[in-house]
C-alpha cells in the first residue's frame, strides 16, 4: 500500500507552513512510542501541540485531553493527528469536523475510507496512510523553510 496523500505537493507543504496547533489523537506518554516522537518533534518544530488520550494526564509538558470534543473553545486546531487503528477513525473524524479542525491526518498504516468521507463531507482536508513528520521533513528540505 502506497501513501495516500490526496493534497498537491505545494499545498501540502502550505498547510504544514500555516498550521499552528496540531492535536494528536492517542498520543502517549512512552518515549520509545512514534506518537510521542512525533509529537517531539512537531513541538520541537514550532507548532503547539494538544495531546489526547483518555488513559494520559500529561505528555510533553502539556494538558493531555480525553477526547477532541474536551478541548477548551478558544483553543483552534488546525491539523487533527491520528495514532489510532483505523476502526477507531471515523469517531475520531466527526469530532474533528465538530471542533472546525481544517486537516484529518491519520498517521503511517491507517487508512479509514469511511473516516476520510466523515472529515471530507465535513469540509476538512484529509491525508492518510504517511507520516506527518515525514512529510513535513521532505517539503522542507525540498522548499527550504
Amino acid at each position: 500500500m502506497g501513501p495516500e496523500l490526496t493534497l498537491p505537493e505545494r499545498e501540502l507543504r502550505s498547510l504544514l507552513v500555516e498550521a499552528n496547533v496540531v492535536a494528536v489523537v492517542g498520543i502517549s506518554s512512552k518515549p520509545w512510542r512514534p506518537s510521542y516522537g512525533v509529537a517531539a518533534y512537531l513541538q520541537e518544530h514550532g507548532y503547539r501541540i494538544v495531546p489526547v488520550n483518555p488513559n494520559e494526564d500529561e505528555v510533553l509538558g502539556e494538558l493531555v485531553y480525553a477526547s477532541l470534543l474536551d478541548i477548551p473553545r478558544d483553543v483552534r486546531v488546525d491539523v487533527v493527528d491520528v495514532f489510532r487503528r483505523a476502526e477507531h477513525t471515523p469517531e475520531v473524524a466527526r469530532d474533528a469536523v465538530a471542533i472546525g479542525a481544517r486537516v484529518l491526518w491519520l498517521q503511517e498504516g491507517i487508512v479509514s475510507e469511511e473516516a476520510a468521507r466523515i472529515a471530507s463531507d465535513g469540509g476538512l482536508e484529509v491525508i492518510m496512510g504517511v507520516c506527518i513528520m515525514k512529510v513535513r521533513e521532505r517539503l522542507m528540505a525540498q522548499g527550504g523553510s
